[in-house]
């Protein structure tokens, strides 16, 4: 009875961790094919749901190998002291202790899989926010120059040499255009926008 529990627990294990293979493909497969189509709205959700997806797995991955772990010393020491075995419940015991090890070497691969996955989420997260501070960072640079130059004509002093002249107004607006238009110029020829 003990030895056919152990191996029922070897194969669960093995089932288990099987299934969260299947479950790391499929994000695996959300992940690397969502961030090669066109970017959209909805790939930071998608990246959260993948984030949330990885860490199940991890902890599964964790309880697992409690699991196994366990397992490994309760059939060491059983193989060890226990004399009263027969040959047979040995050897089923010898093959489930080698089906363990091979299973906990799969575990192991899991892990660096979830990791390697977790470092592409976290990195195609990091490049989102990137572009979404280069935008901010352009509009910073694009709009800073002309509420500068409007604010200075604003403040209505009285010896300022544009008020007097005829064009003076048209001058202060081709001003703002051309702060405006000139970066945008620049970041489109250095291929920033």
């Amino acid at each position: 009875m003990f030895v056919a529990l152990i191996e029922a627990m070897v194969d669960f294990d093995a089932d288990s961790l099987e299934k969260l293979s299947n479950s790391l493909a499929a994000i695996s497969a959300r992940v690397f094919v969502r961030s090669s189509q066109k970017k959209d709205k909805r790939v930071s959700g998608a990246l959260r749901e993948c984030l949330n997806g990885i860490g199940m797995a991890g902890d599964h991955l964790s309880r697992t190998r409690e699991s196994m772990l366990g397992l490994q010393r309760i059939i060491g020491f059983v193989l060890k002291a226990a004399s009263w075995w027969s040959p047979e419940e040995k050897a089923r015991l010898a093959t489930a202790q080698q089906d363990l090890t091979s299973v906990v070497d799969f575990q192991g691969h899991l892990v660096a899989k979830t990791q390697f996955i977790l470092d592409a989420i976290l990195g195609f997260i990091n490049t989102e926010q990137n572009e979404i501070f280069k935008v901010l960072t352009i509009a910073s640079v694009v709009g800073i120059p002309p509420m500068l130059i409007a604010s200075m004509y604003g403040m209505n002093f009285r010896h300022m040499p544009e008020l007097g002249w005829r064009w003076g107004y048209p001058y202060g607006l081709a001003l703002i255009v051309l702060s405006i238009v000139l970066p945008i110029i620049g970041f489109k020829r250095r291929r920033w926008w």
